[in-house]
């Protein structure tokens, strides 16, 4: 079958989906399956990381194709040691940080290369992309175990299992606060069933080699579910939680930002089967765009991840919170 052709039966198998009233139709984009972060670059452009391969891509909202690939391997000094698997992205200024999840994988194998913190400044013009600065570090894991304010999560202790396996340690969701710190979200552990953000005090200091200051961990209830991604999207977060293994459910959550103030469903955002694992604002407008992981799917009885780069593709659904 020509490769034309294949790509048309992967849009119309990912297109089966449909939004829920009040957003846009679910829309591909080609490139990696897995998107797993992004930030927006502009209004009418985004840049994703993904969990398989070290490099980002930069999309045209509403252009199927990427408009630019940033390789990363080289500044990561990762090519020996695989995939760096990029999981969250929050922008402060013109300054993307980016983290990668910092857990073993599905055999409870650990990887040094999936323990970064790295930063990009945006290149801005008619077509946009971003740089890496500073230098990537590695000794988050570390600075976690030994903060004392962690210590009765036994996070070091969970640090040793499988990500996805019960009480494993996986790292999500990064996101901006106002003041110019960052929220590392876990999507596991959920200890007595609540989701965990920890404040990382010194964020444009950590890309310069300094250890990371953690601040006090806080506490959300998202239904048994733990955090895939989070944004500051106006005065509040917008939260896409998902089950900590790879089953289960994924809803839409706000929250205040407050200590102590509980974070309350979305509703109305009908996510069909997609996995967002991606969720950022559009500049200039009051939309919300949520991209899919769909390294998993099934297309034409092969996963995704499995098929072809030409032949890979993930979703995106845009809406008004």
């Amino acid at each position: 079958m020509a490769l034309r052709a294949h790509r048309s039966l992967l849009v119309a198998a990912l297109l089966s989906g449909v939004a829920s009233a009040g957003a846009q139709p679910i829309s591909a984009y080609r490139g990696p399956c897995d998107a797993s972060a992004a930030v927006a670059l502009d209004a009418d452009h985004f840049v994703v990381g993904e969990d398989e391969r070290n490099a980002l891509h930069v999309y045209r909202r509403g252009q199927d194709q990427a408009v630019g690939t940033v390789p990363l391997s080289r500044f990561l000094g990762t090519r020996a040691d695989g995939e760096s698997d990029i999981e969250g992205a929050a922008l402060i200024g013109s300054r993307i940080y980016w983290i990668t999840s910092h857990g073993r994988d599905s055999h409870g194998k650990s990887f040094q290369s999936r323990r970064r913190i790295f930063a990009t400044d945006i290149v801005p013009g008619s077509s946009p992309t971003v740089t890496p600065v500073g230098s990537p570090y590695a000794g988050l894991l570390r600075d976690i175990k030994d903060a004392p304010e962690l210590k009765p999560y036994r996070l070091g202790k969970a640090a040793k299992r499988a990500a996805e396996a019960e009480g494993g340690f996986n790292i999500e969701g990064l996101a901006a606060t106002p003041d110019g710190q960052l929220l590392i979200g876990l999507r596991n552990p959920v200890p007595q069933g609540r989701a965990l953000l920890i404040p990382l005090r010194n964020p444009a200091g950590v890309v310069q080699g300094e250890r990371a200051r953690l601040g006090s961990p806080i506490e959300l209830d998202l239904g048994q579910r733990g955090i895939r991604s989070i944004d500051l999207v106006g005065s509040s977060y917008l939260i896409s939680a998902g089950p900590p293994a790879d089953v289960g459910t994924f809803a839409v959550y706000r929250w205040s930002g407050r200590t102590g103030e509980a974070a309350v469903t979305i509703n109305g955002v009908d996510l069909k089967d997609l996995r967002p694992e991606a969720l950022f604002a559009i500049p200039q407008t009051a939309s919300v765009q949520l991209l899919s992981d769909d390294g998993g799917l099934q297309v034409e009885g092969v996963e995704c991840k499995k098929l072809s780069p030409a032949r890979q593709t993930f979703r995106s659904l845009t809406f008004t919170p």
